[in-house]
Formats: structure tokens, C-alpha cells, sequence
């Protein structure tokens, strides 16, 4: 890791708060919104996200509901490329793709409206965290099924723990998978 990208991790790091007993006892919530409140430190994570998109060709950006919102639009602006929301269902208007994905209790599903993406596109998947990957892999297919390329997945943070990554990397066919922080 260079000195830049070590300063970074660091600065992120400062600004992501523990919430301890959070949502529930035992659970150890990483909060977010005071890297968002941050200035220096959210151009930093925006700027990051930027470079990734440009190092793997990106021509469209995915956030994942909710805060992928919040990261993948400022990282389009930066980066010149387009933003389309990846929605729980029922949330959008028009003609949409969905994928359902199993949960750790249940099932949910997520849509996409079906004209944002095409062939030729290639689209960077961004989120906030990688958890057990669910999401993630569930937008990965609806990409594909729209008839568009992969570029890659860039979350802030990975939590090291728990099976993400070993779930995404299947269905990732060989595309990055970059989390700037691990825990």
C-alpha cells in the first residue's frame, strides 16, 4: 500500500464511529455519517471510489440501496459516468428487471429500471459495506441479465468476518472486488 492510499485507509478509519449493542446486543455498528459530515474525509472516499471506477474502465455506476446512494452518486459525478440506483422492489416506476436474493431469514428482492443498463455498458457495483454479499451478488446478476458488463465492486468496508467475499467471488467471474477498509 502506498503512503497516499495508507493515509486514506487512516483518515476513513478516524471518521467511522463503533456503536456498540447496535441494532440489537452484541452487534458492534460501524457508523458511517461522521465520515459523510467530514468534508475532507468524504472527498477522500470519493475521490478513491473515482479511481477505482477509471483503473477498471467503468462506463456506469450501481449503488445499492440505501447508503450506496449516498457514496456511488457523488463518485459519478466525479468520474464523469452515470448513476443508477439498484432499488428494494416496488420503489420504481417503469419497466424493471428484479432478482430476489436469499437472506439469513428470508428472501428479498431488488430491481433495476430494465433501459439503464445495456450491452456495452461496463458497471462498477458500489456500497457502503460487504457483509454476507447477498446484495451484492443479486446486483451482479441483474447487471448481466441486462446485458451489461461487470467492472468490478468497490465497497468502504469489508467486514472481514463474516462470508462475503468467498460468496461474491463466484459470481464475480474473475471482475475486482476492492474494499478500501477491512474489519
Amino acid at each position: 500500500m502506498t503512503a497516499e492510499a495508507q493515509d486514506v485507509t487512516e483518515l476513513l478509519l478516524s471518521r467511522i464511529r463503533d456503536v456498540p449493542d447496535y441494532p440489537k446486543p452484541g452487534v458492534l455498528f460501524k457508523d458511517i455519517t461522521p465520515l459523510l459530515a467530514d468534508p475532507a474525509a468524504f472527498t477522500a472516499l470519493t475521490d478513491a471510489l473515482a479511481a477505482l471506477c477509471s483503473a477498471h474502465g467503468a462506463t456506469k455506476i450501481v449503488g445499492l440501496e440505501a447508503r450506496g446512494f449516498i457514496l456511488a452518486a457523488p463518485v459519478a459525478v466525479r468520474a464523469g459516468l452515470g448513476f443508477v440506483p439498484v432499488r428494494k422492489a416496488g420503489k420504481l416506476p417503469g419497466a424493471t428487471l428484479s432478482q430476489a436474493y436469499e437472506l439469513e431469514y428470508g428472501t428479498a428482492e431488488i430491481e433495476v429500471h430494465a433501459e439503464d443498463l445495456a450491452a456495452g455498458d461496463r458497471v462498477m457495483v458500489i456500497d457502503d459495506v460487504l457483509a454476507t454479499g447477498g446484495t451484492a451478488e443479486a446486483s451482479i446478476e441483474l447487471i448481466r441479465r441486462a446485458g451489461a458488463e461487470v467492472a468490478g465492486v468497490a465497497v468502504l468496508m469489508e467486514l472481514g468476518f463474516l462470508p462475503g467475499r468467498a460468496r461474491l467471488e463466484p459470481a464475480l467471474g474473475g471482475a475486482p472486488l476492492t474494499a478500501l477498509i477491512t474489519v
